[in-house]
């Protein structure tokens, strides 16, 4: 071990390396979200960080030391530990580009165990909760506006946090359900690879948040978002990807992808206000990184925003085709009313029951009991995080209106694609389908033509051309679900 004296600083506290030791001394500071003014606070708050830092690292928090004046009096604390090999930090290895996957594994591990271990309590399952989740981002960003007038893009700050509001104030199902399924824990509140070290007897994990307990409770996977986010702001999101697998195998849990999604991005904006004090201190290497996590903070919103989609068209026209392409492609539910209509008449989806237009099951009751169950299923996934895809003709206004309702009711982004073709290559197509007999499809090209005769114009949708390649029409299609929000026009009411 390197025992060279050394003295690093952050926001809060100064910390000393002598020997063999590490001896932390909190600064007299009021940075609003803590308080150390007075001795008496940084007192507490040191006994408090051992006593909690002894949960995951015992034999690294040894006790409080008092610091005496000149005079032999008391004036102030210092946490005492144990020294880590520096260049065994996580952070450090990562950026040299050492192996770290089988250490990763094993951090997830034991932030699992300790998840697992950690008992249920009042104020955890309420900071998991949308309301003070939605506070927390508030707070946020109210100290990104205040602290560095001028430092960050005033547009991306309130992006950031129109981006998080939308995502929360659709998704109180989601987070009710995890509550309720025990996911919320004491956890350790501030995973950063900095402050983890990989040593051959197993990762010591160290430096918790001690001064509020409410920062270091809520939702298990925001607590281990915060790994994920480092390790990808290091450089490495392949690391954080992989940290969040093994921890989610680990814990038995699951989650929709926008729910880490927006942890992570929680987490980085954490680390871009704490940054922004950093450099409101004087640290001149501060600034750029509080931007660049902010970019981070917005680019996972992005990634996680819930969208409805609708993909429409006459028989024929290559909807369903486009449809499982994005499905396969995306995290999506997909939603086929040729299915669902099928599985409403107690049907298998691939048996046939032709009937002339308008009939049988193909009635304008059984249309729209087909469509009001589709649109019921998309708005509990929507609630519970899920992006939905709904394959359907859509030749109705009036659904049209209803799926639109839907996404405004739910906070979620509406996208409506129409597929189109020239009548005679969509009737080649259903003619080889109908041949086939492979399909929950029962239209013919009669049944097209009168579905064309009855089509409402649909003009906030984007037409995509299907008599190109495949693949080409769906990178038209990815293209246009994957553009950011701030591109995307909104959806008439």
């Amino acid at each position: 071990m390197d025992n060279h004296a050394e003295v690093v600083e952050t926001h809060s506290a100064t910390v000393f390396f002598v020997g063999d030791r590490a001896y932390k001394l909190k600064k007299p500071v009021d940075l609003g979200f803590l308080d150390f003014r007075s001795r008496g606070a940084r007192s507490a708050v040191c006994h408090r960080e051992v006593e909690l830092n002894r949960r995951l690292a015992p034999d690294v928090y040894l006790g409080v030391a008092d610091v005496h004046d000149p005079d032999g009096r008391v004036c102030d604390h210092l946490v005492v530990m144990r020294r880590m090999p520096a260049h065994r930090r996580l952070a450090e290895l990562v950026r040299t580009g050492a192996p770290v996957d089988d250490h990763v594994r094993h951090i997830a591990h034991r932030v699992a165990a300790f998840h697992a271990g950690s008992p249920r309590v009042a104020m955890a399952d309420e900071e998991a909760g949308v309301d003070a989740t939605q506070r927390r981002w508030e707070t946020n960003t109210s100290t990104l506006r205040q602290t560095a007038p001028g430092a960050f893009d005033p547009e991306q700050v309130e992006l950031v946090q129109h981006l998080a509001d939308r995502f929360l104030d659709g998704r109180r199902p989601l987070f009710d359900e995890r509550i309720s399924r025990g996911r919320a824990v004491d956890g350790h509140g501030d995973l950063l690879a900095d402050d983890i070290f990989c040593l051959d007897e197993g990762p010591r994990i160290l430096d918790c948040i001690e001064f509020d307990d409410r920062l270091r409770m809520g939702d298990g996977l925001a607590d281990a978002a915060f790994l994920a986010m480092d390790l990808e702001h290091l450089g490495r999101p392949d690391l954080g990807n992989r940290f969040l697998d093994a921890y989610r195998e680990h814990r038995g849990d699951v989650w929709p992808a926008s729910l880490a999604h927006h942890h992570i991005a929680y987490r980085a904006q954490v680390r871009a206000k704490v940054s922004a004090i950093s450099a409101a201190q004087g640290n001149p290497e501060a600034l750029p990184e509080a931007r660049a996590l902010l970019d981070l903070a917005a680019h996972h919103l992005e990634q996680g925003r819930v969208r409805l989609v609708l993909v429409g068209g006459l028989p024929g026209t290559g909807k369903s085709t486009l449809a499982r392409g994005l499905s396969e492609r995306l995290d999506v539910l997909l939603l086929r009313s040729d299915e669902v209509r099928k599985e409403l008449a107690g049907l298998p989806v691939d048996e046939g029951a032709p009937a002339p237009f308008g009939e049988g099951i193909y009635s304008s009751a059984s249309t729209d009991q087909t469509y009001a169950t589709m649109l019921a299923r998309a708005e509990t996934a929507l609630g519970m995080g899920e992006t939905v895809l709904i394959d359907a003709s859509w030749t109705s206004e009036a659904l049209r209106r209803r799926a639109r309702a839907l996404a405004a009711k739910s906070d979620a982004d509406l996208v409506e694609l129409h597929c189109d073709a020239p009548a005679s290559i969509a009737h080649d197509r259903i003619r080889r389908r109908l041949a086939d007999a492979a399909d929950a499809s029962d239209a013919t090209p009669a049944i097209a033509r009168a579905m064309g005769a009855m089509q409402a114009p649909w003009p906030e949708a984007t037409t995509i051309d299907t008599t190109v390649d495949a693949t080409e029409a769906l990178a038209i299609g990815l293209q246009h679900l994957r553009q950011p929000s701030a591109q995307r026009a909104t959806a008439p009411d």
